[in-house]
């Protein structure tokens, strides 16, 4: 048998590293004569780039691929990669009236992929901070006209049978800032008020079943243990319909800025009727008329008279990339982009999202993709050559109730300028000939 001199056994580190890189980039030189004639003719890129061997990137040994990593012992919940430090949610003192315990923090949903919120990303709004529930202490009372009162401790309401359901919560006021005119050239405060999780908890008619609500009974007050106690008036026929009391969110307990032990979930409806760190429901004949319902949450029409009781969430959309965060600056002539977005409707399933490059002149229908599922987002998508001119760009989402997203001169014309909730008009982009993206509002009259 032969053996290895000990000059070959003991190699230099330097002199073995050249050799190593000098392989690495004949590969790639190699590599590139072949990849010439395999690239596809419907390429996204243009011009491809083949010049491997010039990339320190791919011809380089990666600084992280020559060390270990952080041991996996390191977090034992995880974090996000410190690269993805711009996707988080974002508040302003405009809606917080300097009050920072009343106020909101927006989802950033042009960074969203797929139709599921992180739950470190869902949107937050609190009217009194967020309270720290101890679960060992907290009590879930259900009374009134109900045959049978009831108090629950956490065990025991997680002794029913649970389900999981995946629906977006919106807070009415999303978009509410624009009745007037484009206030924000950012989609994260335009439209980020809303998110969508996996929720799991107890469908609420299976857990009245124990208590027997009684027949004259036609109103729920839902009241949470929050520093503001808030509460808000239910109709019978919803809960009797979807609603739910649910503890889990993705997987996994509900955040304390969602709820934390327990809120109550009614699929397509405003978020602020969504009551978190539920304490509880009490059932009568009539409204309750708390402040949520009277001084808050309605709608001033142009005759003066106030819309109350308006609950379910109308047909909506709006396209996530390009928008302000996420402009086209980067593309060239002739690149294949995808146009993506949110479509919604809290009165049904999304049918279809047509989009406009005119400002509403012409559409097109987009494709839907992925889940299509009741009272929940549902993403659309559409491939477009860019042409490097100046667009309009638009999205108008229908939904299978029969409801089209109106043009802004519609909904103004039908309850005026002095609303702050339930807008739902179509949303334009104006994209330069740069690739710049602005938040225009498109108006005929």
């Amino acid at each position: 048998m032969n053996k290895m001199s000990k000059a070959s056994q003991e190699l230099d580190p330097i002199s073995d590293m050249s050799i190593a890189q000098s392989s690495r980039r004949d590969f790639f030189r190699k590599a590139v004569v072949y990849s010439a004639s395999a690239v596809a003719a419907t390429s996204v890129l243009s011009p491809v780039k083949l010049n491997a061997t010039d990339d320190p990137a791919i011809v380089e040994e990666a600084p992280w691929g020559v060390k270990l990593g952080e041991p996996i012992t390191k977090n034992y919940y995880g974090m996000p990669s410190p690269y993805e430090h711009n996707n988080i949610r974002r508040g302003t003192p405009i809606l917080a009236s300097g009050d920072i315990y009343a106020s909101i923090t927006m989802c950033p949903i042009h960074e969203q992929e797929g139709i599921i919120t992180p739950n470190g990303l869902f949107f937050n709004r609190c009217h009194g901070g967020v309270a720290e529930v101890d679960p060992n202490e907290y009590r879930l009372m259900i009374h009134g006209l109900v045959e049978k009162p009831l108090v629950l401790t956490l065990d025991e309401l997680k002794r029913y049978p649970s389900e999981s359901r995946i629906h977006f919560i919106e807070c009415p006021a999303n978009g509410g800032p624009e009745w007037r005119g484009p206030q924000f050239n950012k989609i994260q405060f335009t439209k980020g008020m809303m998110s969508q999780a996996e929720w799991t908890g107890v469908s609420l008619k299976v857990l009245l079943a124990d208590v027997g609500v009684k027949p004259e009974a036609k109103w729920m007050l839902a009241e949470g243990s929050d520093n503001s106690e808030m509460g808000r008036t239910v109709p019978i026929e919803k809960v009797f319909d979807d609603a739910m009391v649910v503890w889990a969110q993705n997987g996994e307990a509900l955040r304390p800025e969602q709820g934390y032990p327990v809120r109550l979930l009614l699929p397509g409806w405003e978020g602020n009727l969504q009551i978190k760190w539920l304490k509880r429901l009490e059932f009568s004949k009539e409204p309750f008329y708390a402040k949520e319902e009277t001084a808050k949450y309605t709608v001033l029409t142009p005759s003066g008279k106030a819309i109350q009781h308006f609950y379910p969430l109308e047909v909506n959309s709006i396209i996530t990339s390009p928008c302000p965060e996420k402009p086209w600056t980067d593309l060239k002539k002739g690149d294949l982009v995808e146009i993506q977005g949110l479509a919604w409707s809290g009165q049904g399933t999304i049918k279809a999202v047509d989009i406009s490059f005119d400002g509403g002149k012409n559409w097109v229908e987009a494709s839907l993709k992925g889940l299509v599922l009741p009272k929940a987002w549902t993403r659309f998508s559409y491939m477009y050559r860019y042409e490097g001119k100046p667009l309009l760009l638009s999205s108008r989402a229908v939904d299978d109730s029969g409801h089209i997203q109106p043009t802004i001169d519609q909904e103004i014309e039908a309850v005026g300028i002095e609303a702050v909730y339930h807008r739902n008009a179509i949303c334009t982009w104006e994209v330069t000939k740069k690739g710049e993206v602005n938040n225009v509002h498109i108006r005929k009259s």
